[in-house]
């Protein structure tokens, strides 16, 4: 008997396989009694998170990786619908939300580093599934700056969405960065997860962050939301999209969910594995 129950994954892939601008991935290990311990985030090309996956999440039963990075990318330029979508709500927020197609040469082309990964990964991309499954490895795609909002509400408004990447220094704030990682500490205080409060406090500590330290934070947002949508309530998930046009996977808070829902519906855009209700005409 494996001596977890669940592991899962968060992998910020970077989107490309550049030795020099690699991505971060991290875990969450629950126990039989459920108690949830945190596997601190490294620095990962797609080799490297492949060789962490197989050694992390041999030690449980059913092992989720959530990836930032579109999995499912069918179309040959523009974005996909669930990205319409996300950008619905992320565009509110203050955001943008970056174009996935075969056009995009590295990251999404016939070549592309993410396809070999992928297949050396073998995970079951079936989000509903790896919640009712007992045992296996299960691939979902999440987007972390869909989430933060709906992982802190003080981040949910028009414009209100945190700028917390420190490479984009003319947008970058400082408030944010402290405000997000006070956040992300709340949460794993909340959910008991073992060592995340140590990794928190390391991230608090820079006075001017790296854009690695950015990338490892968001591998831990990757986690999370894995975590959420594994075993949280479902209502408090949301997959816009579909397993033939593409999806992400998001915590949604119940404004976050009626924009997201109200775009879907104007876009034609399945949420949760139902069809797009008709957009109202009142």
């Amino acid at each position: 008997m494996r001596p977890y129950r669940d592991c899962i994954i968060g992998f910020d892939s970077a989107w490309t396989d550049k030795p020099g601008a690699p991505g971060a991935i991290c875990a969450i290990l629950v126990d039989r009694r459920g108690a949830r311990h945190f596997v601190t985030p490294r620095m990962a090309t797609f080799r490297q998170a492949l060789a962490f996956i197989d050694e992390t999440g041999a030690q449980a039963e059913r092992c989720l990786v959530a990836l930032d990075q579109p999995t499912i990318v069918p179309n040959a330029s523009g974005m996909r619908p669930a990205e319409r979508v996300a950008a619905s709500l992320v565009s509110w927020l203050g955001g943008g939300v970056q174009p996935a197609n075969r056009g995009k040469l590295g990251m999404f082309d016939d070549a592309a580093p993410l396809w070999p990964f992928l297949k050396a990964l073998d995970a079951v991309e079936d989000p509903e599934g790896a919640r009712r499954a007992r045992s296996g490895r299960f691939l979902i795609e999440v987007f972390p700056a869909l989430a933060v909002a709906s992982l802190e509400a003080g981040f949910l408004g028009r414009r209100l969405g945190p700028r917390y990447n420190p490479a984009r220094r003319k947008t970058f704030r400082m408030d944010d960065w402290t405000r997000l990682v006070a956040a992300l500490a709340t949460y794993g205080a909340r959910d008991g997860i073992d060592g995340l409060a140590g990794f928190v406090a390391e991230l608090a500590t820079p006075s001017a962050p790296r854009k690695a330290d950015q990338d490892r934070l968001d591998a831990a947002l990757c986690a999370i939301i894995g975590l959420e949508w594994l075993l949280g309530p479902r209502e408090r998930s949301i997959m816009i999209g579909d397993l033939a046009s593409g999806y992400i996977v998001a915590p949604a808070a119940p404004q976050a969910r009626q924009r997201l829902e109200e775009a879907a519906a104007r876009y034609g855009v399945p949420v949760d594995g139902r069809p797009a209700r008709p957009a109202s005409t009142a």
